[in-house]
């Protein structure tokens, strides 16, 4: 029996944010090196003679998607919410700068929700639906990271 298995691929990317109701440094601005990880559940193909015999899905689409739907987008920005007043006009007066709007403060919680769904469509649709996105997880340091789950 072909049971479901996991596969993780991780990528890495450079951003700025701020949290701007925090009590703490958080409310500075600042970066942070983030690492995403991308989780799917599926099962093994077999295509016997093909270039993904045995896989879930090459590690290599899982790249190529989330690069182009997230980091792209988000490396080198300042992700910032579009309820900071203040930051969205400041960066909006900096000729080309490379800002992205969010829809809620730019928490490492709130920014792992955003991939997560984002990119859970993507896969199920590209892919036929045999793939399911199981976790998302981000860190925003070494030390601390979130986890989305399906």
């Amino acid at each position: 029996m072909n049971k479901k298995i996991e596969i993780t691929r991780r990528l890495e990317f450079d951003a700025g944010h701020r949290i701007p109701h925090h009590d703490g440094h958080c409310k500075h601005v600042h970066g942070h090196r983030y690492v995403i990880e991308v989780t799917l559940m599926g099962n093994v193909l077999s295509h016997q003679g093909h270039g993904d015999d045995g896989m879930v899905l090459d590690f290599g689409d899982i790249k190529k998607i989330t690069n182009e739907e997230i980091v792209q987008k988000w490396d080198h920005a300042f992700l910032v919410a579009k309820e900071d007043h203040a930051l969205v006009n400041f960066l909006a007066s900096i000729p080309n700068h490379k800002t992205v709007v969010m829809d809620s403060i730019p928490t490492v919680e709130n920014l792992a929700q955003t991939a997560f769904s984002t990119l859970e469509p993507i896969f199920k649709e590209r892919f036929g639906g045999r793939l399911n996105l199981s976790r998302l997880r981000l860190y925003e340091t070494p030390n601390c990271w979130a986890d989305v789950h399906a």
